[in-house]
């Protein structure tokens, strides 16, 4: 009877690490996909406030329509980015037609004097340290996630349970160059 007894807690033992694993895989894959959620909502964030900001700019240097062309479209192209990967992509794009944008508005010193201009540059400069810190939580989950499954003894079972590593928020490398504003 006792050896019947001790089988049963061996495994209910054995049941219960294997859900409180899996539980706790859950809960970090969780977490990574909420911190994903706030990057992408502060992306969505910047992405609202570029027409505002293009629209204003468009009233000082209507000339300068190639630079808005590539604002519109790199907007465009990150509402449309469905994958993790597409979205940094998209994200990259979108800085660097950004960067082009504020670099004409610097050409104008009336723009830079209106107050609607400035009060877009003040929400899109928030928006940008939103996205910072997002990317940060973000990363910081994705390293706990990574962590855990490729520890034992989790690296065992957590791609036997589909549990895959999760990709980082990289900066490209084109995105590292400091922009040059020219007169």
């Amino acid at each position: 009877m006792s050896v019947l007894v001790s089988i049963l807690m061996v495994i209910v033992l054995a049941v219960g690490s294997v859900f409180g694993f899996y539980n706790g895989m859950v809960s970090s894959r969780e977490n990574v996909d909420s911190k994903w959620s706030q990057v992408d909502n502060q992306l969505q964030r910047r992405s609202d406030l570029i027409p505002n900001l293009v629209n204003t700019v468009k009233g000082y240097a209507s000339h300068e329509k190639e630079v808005f062309q590539s604002v519109s479209d790199a907007r465009a192209k990150m509402a449309g980015a469905k994958s993790v990967g597409d979205k940094l992509s998209a994200n990259t794009e979108l800085n660097g037609a950004l960067s082009r944008l504020l670099a004409v508005a610097e050409n104008y010193p009336q723009l830079k004097a209106d107050q609607n201009f400035r009060q877009l540059q003040d929400e899109l400069s928030g928006t940008e340290n939103r996205i910072a810190v997002a990317r940060k939580d973000y990363n910081d989950a994705v390293q706990n996630y990574n962590t855990k499954i490729k520890s034992l003894p989790y690296s065992l079972f957590a791609g036997a349970l589909g549990f895959t590593e999760r990709d980082y928020f990289k900066v490209e490398e084109t995105a590292k160059a400091v922009p040059k504003v020219q007169f």
